[in-house]
């Protein structure tokens, strides 16, 4: 830090800090001050012997107004400095070499800096041939308002503005703090009465330019020219426009001020007939007065009061019990936004005193000026309580836009009962509390929702309300603050239609039941599934008995009102016995809302093709991250479209337009892309407000039993208990091989879930061979593993104590373990020398099968050891096609393979995991084993399904006495999970425990 002065220098210290008074900025000694001319020159059009364009000329000293043979004036300025006898001359100084005569002029620094900017700022309108008018700019040519900022730093710096010469000599010139346009209206006798006379006026600071030559600068300045005895120039800003002028659009209001300083520059008039005075003053007076502004200089004309403001409250309501407030001032036939500007400040008043004495007594009622939305129960009590008070009020007008429900308070006090009711949700019926207020029931579900939550008031769908905040309701919130988990707490006993052979468990227990009406037929239907009436398609198809009994089962649950789940296996026809169920419900229904298809990316084609295919009569629309990139949503979808197929990226990105249409159904296709319950397209497929869902999944359970919950959650909300519940109960007794939990889950889900695997169905597919090939790795490659393998051996044993919060670093080191089985350089590019065992058997083996003719698909994990394979093929001149996430053409790499031009499709094990078909192909070769079998599955069934009419051969690459060895052992244990679940096997863990890290390791 530098020590501070000594204090005998302090004032020297602080003299710098001290401000500088105005026009006394110190000079560089030995410099000349400089000064701005100011001149008003006349334009005259230029002899036929000169060339190009008018030229200008000095107004002659003894000139008042304008000049005979003068097209126009113009304001022009030059520079000029101080000479040795004290007079201010141009000497050799002009605007073109103005850059060059800083020092060698000796002008003073700071004033040469000004003239520099001031010229650059007029320069980029200056016409490029200036021929001899190089020593003039005209201040009517400044397009920017940064104009002003110069003129005014002009005075600080000690720079004068003196006159120049002829009319201009001696003149005194003045920058005005603001000018005004206005119009001026006197009356003028005739015979046919008395005419309205409009003429444009000129005023600086509230006093009108004295008679002389005006004009604007730009669109933002304008100045009098007061020539004669004392002759006097005067410039200033344009004030902005009036509040009624700024509630124009820019451009009509530019428009507008640009005609009026036309009239203004050329000196004209507007003549209103006495004919004419009453339309003026009725329709365009009260406009003209608060944009422009109009007095009568002489008092000769009357101008009439304006209409007094009125307050405007344009209420708009939008589904979901959305109200959107915006609040104007209407002055006639301006109608001027109350609240704040775009850029946050407040719109000034028109009429202060009139606006205050409004909003005292809309005041109460009043949320904000500001453009408001309210939602729920806010929306619901401003309409029936402050909006009809605003109706009724003197000076404020209320216009309402779109429908909205009677929303109105209940009043009377609530009565609790317990009884059975069907509630006014589609799917659940209440078996325990009732709560009335007068004749309306309320439903307990979200009554107690809303007390658990601490709300004050409950909103119910058709509009009507009530206040929490009553001693009736004091018992409940004691239990809930109990509970104090509402995910969890039991609201007594409560059954939905999906609960049928819950319902049955209840029946045996109680002594008599009294259900309704509705949940009996629905119940009956679900647990006699064999009374499910068979339907005849409508696809442009041949349909085989299983697919026939799918659709029909399909249109059994939509015609109920109940979702499923399709799980079928690959292969199977799952898109087509669904576009099934969709042809044959937009029959029966006629027009209405469409159904919604949401599928992976490269799903989405397949439906529209299937679609146009099997279903010609359904309108399809696609929403494709093509149009999305040109702004289409579902938004833009033609209302009389059947079905929008869209892709899970885009579903999530456009939920909310999504959420403002209405839909006959949800269909979830690959349905395992929501078996997240954490993940956001699950919680935006849940809470898409939907009559119908229906799940597609050959996979519907792949790795644990918390994704079936997930899926049964949307389909069937309310099928099983919460999250920890269903865990308690199923999960974790199922993993622990309870035989008897096992045959409960399987009753419970067996009415809403379809799934026939291609053994049982299609007899004539032909049969699927696998098998697995180990591989012994080098022994260069051996002793590189063995090495990693105890290097992550001794990481890992530390870790897994605590798997959940580790399981990334024990993923990396897994992950390491796996591509190192496959070929050393995937870890290390400096391993590159050393063989891949793998890799050599694998080209062997494709080899051979293609002098067989057969056509193989190659699957791995690992797209980096995919690129190798491929280099490999290169190398040995087998033609070859590659298709990962990374891929743009898919649909031409797939059709390239169908057409033949290759024996030997690469394919990434995600993108090519769902949404092909590839019966040309009957080899697969799995590189890498992965930890989900059905993925794996999936993979494998991209040519084994229907189509295909050879043996399928599938053959799994495992390195010997490498982890590749303990993923296939967990995989089988997985798969073994989805069988006993799916397909009646036995159950057996499915969680990653610390024992199946301990597996893979040792």
């Amino acid at each position: 830090m530098t020590p501070p002065p000594p204090s005998s220098s302090w004032r020297a210290a602080l003299e710098p800090l001290m401000p500088v008074a105005s026009g006394s900025l110190p000079r560089s000694s030995g410099t000349r001050p400089m000064a701005l001319q100011w001149e008003l020159r006349e334009q005259v059009s230029r002899t036929s012997h000169q060339w190009g364009g008018p030229a200008t000329r000095t107004v002659p000293a003894g000139s008042v107004g304008r000049r005979p043979g003068a097209d126009a004036y113009r304001l022009g300025v030059r520079p000029v400095s101080r000479s040795a006898s004290g007079n201010w001359t141009r000497s050799s100084l002009s605007w073109s070499n103005l850059p060059y005569q800083g020092s060698a002029a000796a002008l003073d620094p700071a004033h040469h800096l000004w003239f520099t900017q001031f010229a650059a700022l007029h320069r980029p309108i200056r016409d490029v041939y200036a021929g001899r008018e190089s020593d003039w700019i005209y201040l009517d040519d400044y397009q920017s308002p940064l104009l002003w900022q110069l003129l005014a730093g002009a005075d600080a710096l000690g720079i004068a503005f003196v006159g120049g010469s002829g009319a201009s000599k001696g003149a005194t010139i003045t920058v005005a703090p603001r000018a005004t346009l206005r119009l001026d209206a006197t009356l003028d006798a005739t015979v046919d009465g008395d005419a309205v006379v409009l003429s444009p006026r000129l005023g600086f600071d509230g006093l009108d330019c004295p008679l002389g030559i005006v004009a604007t600068i730009g669109d933002h300045g304008a100045y009098c020219a007061a020539l004669g005895r004392e002759p006097n120039i005067t410039v200033a800003p344009l004030a902005p426009p009036t509040v009624a002028a700024r509630a124009t659009p820019p451009a009509a209001a530019r428009v507008a001020s640009s005609d009026l300083a036309r009239m203004l520059t050329a000196g004209q008039s507007i003549r209103i007939p006495a004919s004419g005075a009453a339309e003026f003053f009725s329709d365009l007076y009260p406009r003209l007065q608060r944009s422009i502004g109009i007095t009568s200089s002489n008092a000769s004309v009357s101008l009439p009061e304006l209409p007094a403001a009125q307050l405007v409250l344009a209420a708009s309501f939008t589904p979901r019990h959305t109200l959107t407030l915006s609040w104007f001032w209407d002055y006639g036939h301006d109608r001027i936004p109350a609240g704040p500007a775009a850029h946050g400040d407040a719109a000034p008043s028109v009429d202060p005193t009139l606006e205050a004495a409004v909003l005292a007594v809309a005041g109460p009622h009043l949320t904000s000026l500001a453009t408001t939305v309210l939602r729920g129960i806010d929306a619901a009590e401003f309409t029936a309580h402050s909006l009809v008070a605003l109706e009724g009020m003197a000076g404020v007008q209320v216009e309402r836009t779109g429908k909205h429900p009677d929303y109105r308070e209940l009043t009377e006090l609530p009565h609790l009962s317990i009884r059975t009711i069907e509630t006014e949700q589609r799917d659940w019926f209440d078996l325990g509390v009732l709560v009335t207020v007068g004749d309306k029931e309320i439903p307990f579900g979200p009554l107690f929702e809303a007390l658990a939550r601490g709300r004050r008031k409950l909103l119910m769908v058709d509009g009507s309300y009530l206040s929490l905040q009553q001693p009736q309701f004091e018992r409940l919130n004691e239990l809930i603050a109990e509970s104090r988990d509402l995910a969890e707490w039991e609201t007594g006993p409560r059954i939905s239609r999906v609960h049928a052979s819950l319902w049955s468990d209840f029946e045996d227990l109680a002594d008599e039941t009294h259900e309704a009406v509705a949940w009996r037929a629905a119940a009956q239907g679900l647990l006699d599934t064999t009374t499910i009436p068979s339907v005849p398609h409508r696809l442009s198809a041949t349909l085989r008995p299983y697919q026939q009994q799918g659709l029909d089962w399909l249109i059994f649950l939509y015609e109920h009102g109940l979702g499923g789940v399709l799980a079928d296996d690959m292969g199977l026809g799952k898109t087509m016995q669904t576009l099934g169920l969709l042809a044959h419900a937009t029959a029966q229904r006629g027009d209405g809302p469409p159904f919604l298809v949401v599928a992976p990316t490269s799903v989405v084609p397949t439906w529209v093709s299937e679609a146009a295919r099997f279903a010609p009569g359904l309108r399809v629309a696609e929403i494709t991250t093509a149009r999305a990139a040109s702004k289409q949503t579902v938004a833009d979808v033609d209302p009389s479209i059947d079905v929008v197929v869209t892709s899970y990226g885009l579903f999530r990105r456009d939920i909310q337009n999504y959420h403002s249409r209405e839909w006959a159904g949800l269909i979830l296709d690959e349905a395992q892309f929501v078996k997240n319950r954490l993940s956001a397209v699950h919680q935006c497929a849940r809470d898409l407000n939907t009559p119908f869902t229906l799940a597609i999944t050959g996979t519907p359970l792949e790795n644990n039993l918390m994704e079936l919950w997930s899926i049964f959650s949307l389909v069937a909300p309310g099928l099983f208990a919460s999250p920890r519940r269903f865990g308690e109960e199923y999960a974790r007794p199922i993993e622990s091989g309870n035989k008897e939990r096992l045959a409960r889950l399987r009753r419970r889900i067996r009415p809403l879930m379809m799934r026939r695997t291609k053994d049982r169905v299609a007899a004539e597919l032909p049969p699927k061979q696998e098998q697995v090939i180990m591989v012994e790795l080098e022994a260069q490659h051996r002793r590189l593993y063995d090495t990693a393998l105890q290097r992550e051996r001794q990481k890992l044993l530390g870790l897994i104590d605590d798997v959940d919060r580790n399981r990334m670093i024990i993923f990396r080191s897994l992950t390491l373990l796996r591509m190192l089985s496959l070929d050393a350089s995937l870890v290390d590019g400096a391993h590159a020398g050393i063989p891949s065992s793998k890799l050599a058997i694998t080209i062997d083996h494709l080899s051979e099968a293609i002098a067989e003719g057969h056509r193989s698909l190659v699957f791995s994990q690992f797209t980096s050891y995919l690129s190798i394979v491929a280099a490999r093929l290169e190398a040995s001149g087998i033609p070859y096609v590659y298709l990962d996430g990374s891929t743009t053409n898919r649909a031409e790499v797939i059709a390239s393979f169908r057409d033949g031009e290759a024996p030997v499709f690469l394919i990434s094990l995600k993108a090519g995991g769902f949404g092909l078909t590839l019966t040309e192909a009957d080899y697969v070769f799995l590189l890498d084993p992965w930890w989900n079998p059905a993925a794996e599955a999936q993979a494998v069934d991209r040519t084994h399904r229907i189509g295909q009419s050879h043996t399928v051969m599938v053959y799994r690459m495992i390195a010997a006495d490498t982890i590749e060895e303990k993923v296939l052992a967990l995989g089988k244990k997985k798969g073994e999970l989805f069988t006993s679940v799916m397909d009646d096997g036995a159950a057996f863990s499915s969680a990653l425990t610390a024992d199946d890290i301990r597996g893979l390791i040792d």
